[in-house]
């Protein structure tokens, strides 16, 4: 099974797919890819009033991510693949067998993303911009089958999220 998890920066991806690996690694190989390890190198990724924008599509190696996914289904039982732009690349997004989705307010968001200081404080204006992205690029089609859509300004209900992954 490939699962695919989207969402904007700081919705909870990362987390989940950690949780969904727990989960399952007692009774099947799982593999979990994170889109973030497939960035292209900074000279390729453009700029936003100086600034690197990691927050486009452009920033990831979708061919090396599809590959990686081809390769992992091979000697995995379970591969979790994540990423903000999870959905962004149609051949990727052909290959889950499962899709979760993980929306948060605009306002959760700004709250998460101020207290998030792995790569230092961001300016506002870049805060907005990676919403903003999200947006535009981020977001799965409305009218995807099979997916689950999950609000996670509170805690994720683990339990939902097995049942419709085993259904």
């Amino acid at each position: 099974m490939i699962i695919g998890i989207g969402g904007v920066s700081t919705a909870g991806k990362s987390s989940l797919a950690f949780r969904l690996r727990k989960e399952f690694e007692h009774e099947a190989k799982v593999k979990t890819l994170c889109q973030d390890d497939f960035i292209r190198p900074e000279s390729e990724i453009p700029r936003i009033r100086g600034h690197i924008d990691w927050e486009c599509p452009e920033s990831i190696d979708h061919e090396m991510y599809y590959q990686a996914i081809l390769r992992e289904q091979k000697v995995n039982d379970i591969v979790i693949s994540e990423g903000l732009f999870a959905f962004n690349d149609e051949r990727v997004s052909l290959l889950y067998d499962k899709r979760i989705f993980l929306l948060i307010t605009h306002e959760t968001f700004w709250q998460r993303k101020l207290r998030d200081l792995r790569w230092g404080r961001e300016p506002d204006w870049y805060i907005e911009h990676i919403w903003n992205n999200y947006l535009k690029y981020g977001k799965i089609a409305s009218e995807r089958d099979n997916v689950l859509r999950l609000h996670s300004d509170t805690k994720i209900d683990i339990n939902k999220v097995i049942a419709y992954l085993l259904d």
